[in-house]
């Protein structure tokens, strides 16, 4: 079900992402470093790297409360320019309680092989009302 929701966005779409790992309460996803996801100064522009861990983090947090959600707010924080091959977005929940999780994310670049952190980030996914969901 995952993957479908990810096939339904055409953004997701665009860029390649893919989900490579997702279970209660955590998510891995996956975002080919291309050049059309570049900034003017060669590396990854901060919108994608910022979409990487939402859509993590909505994927954690959804996952533990097992209803349809929305992030309700998150906060980024940018830690080196990613530059390499692959981003990968590690979410888990860190909290969940009847109607929102607390999720925490981090988002490394894949180089040569090898992982650094990129990004650090937090939010709250909460769940659709029945109505809209």
């Amino acid at each position: 079900m995952g993957r479908e929701v990810l096939a339904s966005q055409p953004f997701s779409t665009l860029i390649g992402a893919e989900l490579a790992a997702l279970s209660p309460g955590h998510c891995e996803l996956h975002v080919p470093i291309t050049e059309v996801i570049k900034q003017q100064h060669g590396f990854v522009h901060g919108g994608v790297v910022s979409y990487a861990a939402d859509n993590a983090l909505t994927y954690a947090g959804g996952t533990a409360l097992r209803v349809p959600v929305v992030t309700s707010e998150f906060k980024i924080n940018y830690l080196r320019p990613a530059i390499g091959e692959r981003l990968i977005a590690r979410a888990h929940a860190v909290h969940t309680g009847k109607s929102q999780a607390v999720c925490r994310c981090d988002v490394f670049v894949v180089k040569d092989g090898e992982e650094k952190l990129c990004a650090v980030a937090q939010g709250t996914i909460a769940a659709l009302p029945a109505a809209t969901a």
